[in-house]
């Protein structure tokens, strides 16, 4: 049984994407990427309205041994963060593909989900 759910898609920076309303998407941090952080202290995510370019930078994760930044897996509107974060960031570590998720992101009119990896390609990424 893979650790990366066969349901979402993911990027080679470590960022999961769920598929949900329309052309709306969640996205976090996989497993793999939590557990090279370490224990997570401190979220800063992108501000909801916010527009994203694949691949840009839009966050930071700070953990017990680095500071790293959350890429944007696709390009499009920030719509929503997950605030619960700000209190308990140590979820992404505990949940990251659930309670942990970090934000959604309206896609924009090119942005498609099938660029990105499925679990298998993910896991032969990360060498699972």
């Amino acid at each position: 049984m893979s650790r990366f759910p066969e349901d979402l898609r993911y990027s080679s920076d470590h960022e999961w994407v769920r598929e949900g309303n329309g052309n709306t998407v969640r996205v976090g941090i996989t497993d793999y990427a939590a557990e090279q952080l370490g224990d997570i202290v401190y979220v800063s995510l992108p501000t909801v309205g916010e527009e994203v370019a694949a691949g840009d930078a839009c966050g930071e994760l700070e953990s017990t041994k680095s500071v790293s930044d959350v890429l944007s897996p696709l390009t499009g509107v920030v719509t929503s963060v997950n605030e619960a974060l700000s209190d308990t960031p140590e979820v992404i570590n505990s949940d990251p593909y659930g309670d942990g998720w970090l934000y959604e992101l309206e896609m924009s009119g090119d942005a498609d989900t099938d660029d990105l990896l499925d679990a298998d390609a993910y896991a032969d990424l990360v060498g699972e």
